[in-house]
């Protein structure tokens, strides 16, 4: 049987392969992503919840849910929602990163089923999914189309895709590349290519040409005086998410 076809580029992997041991590392170089986790928590939650007539203060509220993070890195999206009594897979291109996430899972209690695949080659095996998680990814893939229509044919009839990545303009060349790997550090430099940013309208109609309907967007905004992430329904110039549906 012929191979699935990737959009893995195996130069952004070996990015991600090099930190794999500063993942639950808040001061290391994720310190962007465990500052910004709690609003993308509150996002996915608030979708997850209405999308599926959950009650988020009941126990174990997305119980019978199958959720796929699909870049997982080192589990950081992955063990909140096994808390919340999903059954969880967390898949990564990044090989490096699989062995991190598991042993903090067991750590933690957690039942976490992580692989080292891709999009791609589940979706060739036939999983599916009712959420995909798609969180700071896309602006990494060779072809964010290809990737977009293998993350919707991974979802269940009716299914939720989450996706969040960056704007592309100048305030977030400033922000994302200048500020974060330039001046705070806060990633090595090189982390990002501003070439590969996606403007939130363009995602809308990749996801819409990958045969999902898009219902959704917000942005992620960073407040240098309280140092501290928010979610805006109009700021979407640097960090943003979408949510959609596949239809059925």
């Amino acid at each position: 049987m012929q191979a699935a076809q990737t959009t893995v580029k195996p130069d952004e992997i070996a990015k991600f392969e090099a930190m794999a041991d500063e993942w639950w590392d808040t001061q290391g170089k994720f310190k962007p992503l465990h500052m910004m986790n709690p609003v993308r928590l509150e996002y996915i939650t608030q979708q997850v919840s209405a999308e599926f007539a959950r009650d988020l203060s009941a126990e174990a509220p997305f119980k019978g849910l199958r959720i796929l993070d699909i870049g997982c890195g080192g589990g950081l999206l992955c063990e909140p929602m096994a808390r919340l009594g999903a059954t969880v897979v967390g898949a990564d291109a990044a090989e490096r990163n699989i062995p991190v996430a598991r042993i903090h899972a067991e750590q933690s209690g957690l039942d976490i089923d992580y692989r080292h695949t891709t999009a791609e080659a589940m979706a060739e095996a036939g999983e599916q999914f009712d959420v995909v998680l798609n969180m700071e990814v896309v602006e990494h893939v060779a072809d964010p189309l290809a990737y977009l229509t293998a993350c919707q044919q991974l979802l269940k009839p009716g299914g939720l895709h989450l996706c969040s990545t960056i704007n592309r303009n100048p305030k977030s060349f400033m922000m994302a590349i200048i500020g974060a790997e330039w001046v705070m550090r806060w990633l090595p430099k090189g982390t990002h290519e501003w070439k590969m940013f996606i403007t939130p309208d363009e995602l809308f109609d990749l996801i819409a040409k990958a045969g999902m309907e898009p219902v959704d967007r917000k942005g992620y905004v960073f407040d240098p005086v309280a140092w501290s992430w928010s979610i805006s329904d109009r700021d979407l110039s640097v960090n943003y998410v979408t949510a959609a549906r596949k239809p059925g």
